[in-house]
């Protein structure tokens, strides 16, 4: 950290807090920053494009986007392994806001641009924004409250993704046009990111109680992320497995939510996405933040892990209720919604501290998360390549519906199975610890 931060009236201030305050002040400004940077990533989704084709290659131009800017998204994940774990703490405020000015540049580039280009622009637009998971996150975790704070974070984009999303359609309905939508969103949003990363910015370094509980995190060059992988390969191959299909679901869910309302007979509605996804992120929330309870890191890694597969089985069980007419199609947008984010948002950070904090690995979580998603939107690429060239037949609602069942049985699966394997070297490790410490 630098000195001016050190010094800083509210860093010193915060330094000496009580936890609670500490907590509320570090999970608000993480919210905020994560919220506003939406605002230059999702706000498109809101349109359809109806009717536009990529260049007759029979994708259809939304999809095209979307793809496009997943592209760059899952580039800067992948170079993120690197970036996000070893930045200095001085560098991180300004990278983040390097980050969006890029971001919003290429948002104008994609409202001036022919047509096929702007394909490009909003794939440039994702590269710059990959980053930014990963720059707020290292504010967060090694800290005593990870989940708590973590929980703060990850209902951000829940909200965000909706929120921005209804914007987008209100300023469409104020007769600015598909194109010119997202740069519009993004400027109104601009000046409140700024402010918000101002204000993270002034977090202090982990206490010692913090480093007690959690150890130490440090930045890691190639070496140290390689002994990481290899230390847990077969968990995290599992892991990674599962998170290729869940991104790719997660992204389906929601920037086609507008197709699949469609298709099950709703109404064009700007409030429609946050009804969808309000009652998921509180939710969340109250789920994530519960986690915290758990002191020690075995029992808490066990409780992450059976919350995950909860998730999974809520999925299916919601698309029986479905198909039974028992449940409405928003219900089940909002059970298959609420069920997706329960195994996806541990992925974020929570999963990780747990499994760091329990088996004490050096480093920062901030690698195995990157990893993860850059494994994640890679498959998310896919499985929308998918749907357009091999199941362009199916409408998106029935798609969903294939994709939810498929989706319940291989994450009960593989969650059971990495479960057992991460828990049993939490157990080997505590057992090396207590050997070393009545040796000493």
């Amino acid at each position: 950290m630098n000195n001016k931060t050190k010094q800083s009236t509210i860093s010193l201030w915060l330094s000496r807090a009580p936890t609670w305050q500490f907590s509320l002040y570090a999970m608000g400004f993480a919210f905020l920053t994560y919220f506003c940077m939406y605002a230059f990533r999702k706000p498109f989704g809101a349109a359809t494009y109806a009717g536009l084709e990529f260049m007759g290659t029979g994708i259809k131009l939304k999809t095209a986007f979307v793809i496009g800017q997943i592209i760059g998204y899952t580039i800067s994940k992948y170079y993120g392994c690197k970036f996000c774990s070893e930045i200095g703490r001085n560098q991180q405020a300004k990278a983040l806001v390097m980050m969006i000015i890029i971001a919003e540049s290429a948002l104008l580039g994609f409202a001036i641009l022919p047509e096929n280009l702007k394909v490009l622009a909003i794939f440039i637009n994702g590269l710059p924004l990959g980053m930014v998971w990963g720059l707020v996150s290292r504010y967060l975790e090694g800290r005593k409250t990870a989940e708590l704070l973590f929980a703060g974070l990850s209902c951000s984009y829940i909200v965000a993704s909706s929120s921005v999303k209804t914007v987008g359609g209100w300023i469409m309905e104020a007769g600015i046009t598909e194109f010119w939508m997202p740069v519009t969103v993004g400027a109104i949003f601009f000046i409140p990111f700024i402010i918000s990363v101002f204000l993270l910015n002034q977090l202090p370094d982990p206490s010692a109680d913090d480093i007690s509980s959690r150890c130490e995190r440090t930045v890691m060059d190639g070496q140290s992320r390689s002994i990481f992988f290899k230390q847990f390969m077969g968990g995290m191959i599992m892991l990674l497995i599962l998170y290729f299909f869940l991104t790719a679901y997660r992204d389906v869910r929601d920037m086609y939510m507008p197709e699949v309302f469609a298709a099950m007979g709703y109404g064009t509605e700007p409030t429609l996405f946050s009804k969808a996804d309000l009652p998921i992120a509180l939710g969340i929330m109250v789920v994530m933040a519960l986690l915290n309870l758990a002191k020690d890191h075995r029992k808490g890694l066990l409780a992450v892990f059976s919350v995950m597969l909860g998730g999974m089985i809520l999925m299916g069980v919601a698309t029986v209720l479905k198909d039974l007419n028992i449940i409405s199609g928003l219900w089940w947008m909002i059970l298959i919604g609420f069920g997706a984010y329960l195994a996806y948002v541990p992925f974020g950070a929570v999963l990780f501290e747990r499994i760091m904090a329990s088996t004490r690995a050096a480093g920062t979580a901030v690698f195995a998360i990157y990893l993860s998603d850059a494994i994640g939107y890679t498959g998310s690429i896919g499985i929308q390549l998918y749907k357009d060239w091999g199941q362009a037949d199916l409408n998106y609602y029935q798609f969903m519906r294939y994709f939810t069942y498929s989706m319940a049985t291989l994450g009960t699966v593989l969650f059971i199975l990495s479960g057992i394997y991460f828990l049993a070297k939490a157990k080997t490790a505590s057992i090396t610890n207590d050997g070393l410490q009545n040796t000493a």
